[in-house]
C-alpha cells in the first residue's frame, strides 16, 4: 500500500459546506444565489482609480513585509478615531492578504500543539479549521436564536480549561447576522482577564451594523493588551478580490504574525494596499451608500422569511439573515439541497458554521434587490410543498 503523503490533519479537515454547494451550482443555469458571502457592488470608483494609478506608477513591488507605512498609519488612526484604541503603526499593524491570512498568522502565531481555543458558534467556517490547521483543539459553544445568537459568558468560562489559550470572537457575525452587545462583550473580558486568556476578535463587518452599536474588543477597559483584532476591506468597500486586511495586535504578540507572514507571503500585494489606502481616505461615502442599500434588503428578506414561515431572527450586522428550517419538516443540509435541486435557489446549511448552526440555513443579502425578491418567491413556492 503506498504511502500516505497527505498530513493527517489536513486529511481529517471536513470539506467548507459553503463551497460544497456552489461547486453544483457552478454546473446549474437560472439559480439564484443567497449563498457566498460576497458584496455584488464593484469596488468604488475612487478605490478602483487609485489601483489603477498606482499600476500606471510603477507601484508594482514588493512592499516591506508589514505593509506600507502610510497604510497601517491610516489603519491605526481609523481605529483610534471610531473605537479609541490606539495602535502605533510601526510595530503594531500588519497588512496581510485579506482578513483570511491575518486569522491564519493569529492562530498559528499563538497556539502550541493541543492547546485549546473556544469558538462561540455558530460562526464563519474557517475559524475551527485554522484551529485544527495550527495543531489547536478548537472548543465549540453553541448559542441560540432565543437568545438572538449573543455569545454566552457563562458558557464560555465553563468551557475553559488548563489547556485554554484563547477565545475567539466574530462580531458582527457570519452566518447569523447578530452583534455582540458591550455587556456580553464586557463579561467575556473579566472571563479572558481572570484566566489570563487571549482573544482574537474577528471585526470585518464592523461597519455593517444597522440601527446598533459595533464595539471593538480591544477598546474594553483593560483588553487591547491582551486582544488580536483582525479586520479588513473585502465587505465595507466591496473589495474581495483585492485581497487586502489586517491584524492590530500589541509589539510582543504582532512580532510573531509578522514573523510567519515574511515566510509566507512575504507581503500583501502592493497596488491592493495603495486601493485600501484610497479606502480609507475617499471610500467612506460608497460604504455608506452599500450599507444602506444592504439595510433595506435586510428588511426584505427577513419579513418574507418569517411571512413564509422560516422563523428568523433581524440581523443587526454584515449581510445575511439565519432562518430556522424546522417548519420545512427536513434538516438543514436537505433542505438546501431540495431547495437547490427544485427551486434553484442555493443556501448554505447551518451546520457548516458549526454545533449552533444546525437546524437552520444562511441566506446571504448581498445580492440584488430583485433577485432576493424572486428567491423568496421561490422559496414559498418550496415551502407550500414542503410545510409540515
Amino acid at each position: 500500500m503506498p504511502r500516505e503523503f497527505v498530513a493527517k490533519r489536513v486529511a481529517e479537515l471536513k470539506p467548507s459546506g459553503i463551497r460544497k454547494f456552489f461547486d453544483i451550482v457552478a454546473t446549474m443555469d437560472d439559480v439564484i444565489s443567497l449563498g457566498i458571502g460576497e458584496p455584488d457592488f464593484t469596488t468604488p470608483e475612487p478605490i478602483l482609480e487609485a489601483g489603477i494609478e498606482a499600476l500606471r506608477q510603477g507601484e508594482t513591488h514588493y512592499t516591506s513585509n508589514a505593509g506600507i507605512y502610510e497604510l497601517r498609519e491610516a489603519i491605526a488612526d481609523l481605529l483610534e478615531e471610531k473605537y479609541q484604541v490606539r495602535y502605533d503603526p510601526a510595530s503594531e499593524v500588519v497588512v496581510t492578504v485579506g482578513v483570511s491570512e491575518a486569522l491564519y498568522l493569529a492562530l498559528t502565531a499563538v497556539i502550541n500543539p493541543g492547546e485549546e481555543i473556544i469558538i462561540p458558534t455558530p460562526c464563519f467556517v474557517s475559524y475551527q479549521a485554522e484551529v485544527l490547521l495550527a495543531g489547536g483543539v478548537p472548543i465549540e459553544v453553541p448559542g441560540t436564536m432565543e437568545n438572538g445568537f449573543q455569545p454566552e459568558p457563562e458558557l464560555i468560562e465553563a468551557a475553559i480549561t488548563p489547556r485554554t489559550k484563547a477565545i475567539f470572537i466574530g462580531f458582527p457575525n457570519n452566518p447569523t447576522g447578530a452583534v455582540a452587545t458591550r455587556e456580553n462583550l464586557l463579561a467575556i473580558s473579566r472571563i479572558a482577564e481572570k484566566h489570563d486568556l487571549l482573544v482574537i476578535s474577528d471585526e470585518i463587518y464592523d461597519n455593517l451594523v444597522y440601527g446598533v452599536e459595533h464595539v471593538c474588543f480591544a477598546s474594553l477597559p483593560g483588553m487591547k493588551e491582551r486582544t488580536i483584532t483582525l479586520s479588513g476591506f473585502s465587505k465595507s468597500y466591496a473589495m474581495t478580490g483585492w485581497r487586502v486586511g489586517f491584524a492590530a495586535a500589541p509589539a510582543g504578540i504582532l512580532q510573531g504574525l509578522v514573523r510567519i507572514h515574511q515566510y509566507t507571503v512575504m507581503s500583501a500585494p502592493s497596488v491592493s494596499q495603495l486601493a485600501a489606502l484610497a479606502a480609507i481616505q475617499v471610500g467612506a461615502d460608497s460604504a455608506e451608500e452599500m450599507r444602506q442599500k444592504y439595510d433595506r434588503r435586510r428588511k426584505l428578506i427577513v419579513s418574507r422569511l418569517n411571512e413564509i414561515g422560516l422563523d428568523t431572527v433581524m440581523p443587526q450586522g454584515a449581510f445575511y439573515a439565519f432562518p430556522k428550517i424546522a417548519s420545512s419538516g427536513l434538516d438543514d443540509e436537505t433542505f438546501a439541497q431540495r431547495l437547490l435541486e427544485e427551486e434553484k435557489v442555493a443556501v448554505v446549511p447551518g451546520s457548516a458554521f458549526g454545533s449552533g448552526g444546525a437546524g437552520f440555513v444562511r441566506c446571504s443579502y448581498a445580492t440584488k434587490y430583485e433577485q432576493i425578491e424572486q428567491a423568496l418567491d421561490r422559496i414559498e413556492k418550496f415551502m407550500e410543498r414542503h410545510k409540515k
